[in-house]
This record gives structure tokens, sequence and C-alpha cells, in this order.
């Protein structure tokens, strides 16, 4: 289908309008007067394009100004801008896989986390989602070997909108010896103190990644890690050296992001308290959300047939959300993937808990 974005929570699909809750636009800044109004004058003082690799003649020097301002909110030595989540944490874990003999990736972390580890040359293991005990058992038969490895999870989980159990996994990592790996694509934005994630880098080895295409309204990914890994990827990871650089009106935008976002306290706290009563209503329903704890709450139906019928009645009303099947949830977790926005208002809700009421009728 084509879309055009209308606003943060409308889209205009097949010539109609539709109330969105598949955008990971979380806070609404793909809208935001200062973002476009960045990106504008980027394109006026610099162009629409970088025109070459930020090892070339397309590091501008405003990414020295973000990275540092990253480093900053993340407690971090140093950052590392590169052009795509996805991009990154595929050319990321087989960079680490050099001074690294085994990934140990939780069961639902990202795709991209999954092509990463599948594409080095390290030991690849899966451990039961959120499942420390899992991890424990099998990091216990990897600790002591001259290879050291590296612990992988998403902080907010982009399927389930569950919480990750950061306090086990750090206390895990310091026992074992083997870093933390952290994807903050869908925390970033939403939570923490300032905004930018559940996890900061501090001054060991812990990784932490996260994007700008979601709760910063932008494009884009980071790592937050020590200087002397940053100096190391700039000169081995694949998917820095070899790609164009960022376009200059989309590092205006990020920028602009970064300024707004710390002071973004009411914003977060309504999206909370919306996600809250929404999974409260779902659950009055009967719906199974699973463990969302975010703004990401899952409808979980079940069987192929039952997400797509819900999606489609729903899309009948004016409403998108698409449905989400295997692969890329289990099998028999078919489900709806609800995204809410700082930007959806209470009548929002009010409609979509109306229009699932009328699909259980008529089911």
């Amino acid at each position: 289908k084509s879309v055009v974005s209308l606003s943060s929570t409308e889209i205009l699909c097949d010539g109609e309008s539709f109330l969105n809750f598949s955008s990971n636009d979380y806070l609404g800044l793909s809208q935001h007067p200062l973002l476009k109004e960045r990106a504008i004058e980027y394109i006026q003082r610099y162009g629409v394009g970088s025109g070459a690799s930020r090892l070339l003649s397309g590091n501008n020097g405003i990414y020295e100004s973000i990275e540092k301002r990253l480093a900053e909110l993340k407690d971090a030595q140093a950052a590392l801008i590169f052009s795509s989540g996805y991009q990154l944490n595929a050319t990321v874990l087989p960079a680490l896989a050099g001074i690294a003999g085994h990934f140990l990736c939780d069961r639902f972390v990202h795709n991209s986390l999954l092509t990463g580890a599948l594409a080095s040359k390290a030991s690849f293991h899966r451990f039961q989602h959120n499942n420390c005990l899992d991890l424990e058992q099998r990091l216990a038969k990897l600790t002591g070997r001259e290879t050291g490895g590296w612990i992988v999870s998403e902080s907010v989980f982009g399927m389930n909108g569950d919480l990750a159990n950061l306090d086990q996994l750090e206390r895990l990592s310091m026992h074992s010896g083997f870093p933390l790996f952290i994807d903050e694509a869908h925390a970033t934005g939403v939570f923490g103190e300032t905004g930018m994630g559940l996890v900061k880098a501090g001054r060991d080895e812990r990784v932490i990644m996260g994007t700008f295409g979601k709760g910063c309204g932008s494009f884009g990914a980071y790592l937050a890690c020590t200087e002397k890994l940053k100096s190391y990827l700039v000169n081995f990871c694949s998917g820095f050296i070899y790609t164009t650089a960022l376009p200059p009106p989309v590092l205006g935008t990020i920028a602009a992001a970064l300024e707004i976002i710390p002071g973004m306290y009411r914003e977060r706290q309504y999206l909370h308290q919306l996600a809250e009563n929404t999974r409260i209503r779902l659950k009055e329903l009967g719906f199974d959300v699973g463990n969302s704890a975010s703004q990401i709450i899952p409808i979980i139906v079940g069987t192929d047939a039952n997400a797509v019928s819900l999606s489609e009645w729903l899309y009948g009303n004016q409403i998108f959300a698409p449905a989400i099947r295997p692969p890329t949830v289990p099998e028999g977790t078919a489900r709806l993937r609800l995204s809410l926005s700082s930007s959806h208002r209470e009548a929002d809700i009010d409609k979509l808990i109306n229009t699932l009421k009328q699909w259980q009728h008529q089911e």
C-alpha cells in the first residue's frame, strides 16, 4: 500500500485517511517544527547529500558535535553515528567477533542482531527470552575459556513491548566478564531521565546502540562505547567504512531532536500513562497483550487468519494496524503490534477499543 503521513498519528492510504497505530514515531518528532526548520537550514548551508563516506569527504563537522552530545547523554567515553540501525547491528557484531569468540543473544532480539551474529566468525548461542537462568547456565559453560564474548539483548523488545531484566543481565555480565551489547532502538526518546534509554554505557566495555528513526523522528543510528572501540570500528567495521554518510538535513534533524528530547518529560509521562490505560482496556476485553510494559502493545490472537481478520476489520474502519505473522514472531503468536505515540489522544484509543469490540461481536 502507498502511504503518506499527514501527521504523527494519521496517514493517507489508497486515498483515504487512517488513524495510524503502526508508526514508531513515539514522540511525534517527525512533524516537529524545529526538526523541519533545521532540515531546511542544513540543506541551504550544506546541500542535500554528503557525497562520500565518512572516511573520505563525507564527515561533516556536525558529526563531531552530535557524537559528543550522544556520549554525554549515554555517559559513554565516545559515540559513533551509523547510517541505519540495521546496518549498525549487522556489521558491528561481525567486527566485534575479531575481539570476542561468542555471542549470547536473547531469542527475541531484532533480525539485524541475528544477521550480524550469524555473519560473524564467533560462536552463536541463543538463550530463552528474558530467561536469565538459562543465560547463566549457558555462560557457565563458556566462562573461563580463552575467548570472551558478548551478551546481546534489547532493552525494550520491538515485537512484545516487554523490558529486559537489565539488573540481572548486568550481574551476569560482571560475573562472566562478557560485556553487554544492548539495543535501545525502542527505548531511545521514550525511557530514561533524559529520554535517551534505560542503559548508560559507563566506563566499562559495554556497548549501547540506539536509533534516530523512531523516538527521535529522523533517521540513522548510533553506538555508545569506549574510545578504544570507536577507533577500532572506524578502521574495521564495514558498515561504517563502505557507506555514504548521512545527508546534511538528516544530521540537522538529529541535532535538533537531541536538543529537545531531554526536556520532553510531560510527553514521556503522558505516553507511558496512555499505554498503561490502553493495556488495561484491552485486557478487560479479553485480549492477550503479553508482558508489554512500554508504548508497544501486542494484541496476540494466535493464528495468522485471526491476525489478518482483525487487521482487515480495523482497516475497514479507518484504523491502520497491520498483522504481524511468522517468521517475524513465533508460530501461534500472530498479532497486531500497536505502537502508541504521545501524539495519540484518548479519543483515538476510544475509537480503537470500540472497533475491537465490534470485531469481537461479529466474530
